[in-house]
């Protein structure tokens, strides 16, 4: 199992501890740009150019379980597609 597989595994098995710093690099491994609005926004934005929704996910410690769930829904959608 490589260290991507380990750590979706791990979110999946508990969204309610997720550090910003896993969620950012499981999101960019998995082919997703990442944006940061400019004046002072703390939230990032990750798009997939084979999804059609963006992602918005604040920059806390640790990140809200919504917004873990959201992120892993998006890659599984990819999955599905056979995509990355």
């Amino acid at each position: 199992m490589t260290k991507r597989e380990k750590r979706l595994q791990r979110m999946h098995n508990n969204p309610h501890d997720v550090n910003f710093e896993d969620i950012d690099r499981l999101l960019l491994d998995n082919g997703f740009e990442r944006h940061q609005p400019s004046g002072g926004s703390s939230h990032y934005i990750y798009r997939h150019r084979k999804l059609h929704d963006k992602l918005s996910i604040p920059y806390n410690r640790p990140v809200k379980a919504i917004y873990i769930k959201q992120a892993l829904a998006a890659i599984e959608s990819l999955k599905e597609r056979g995509d990355k």
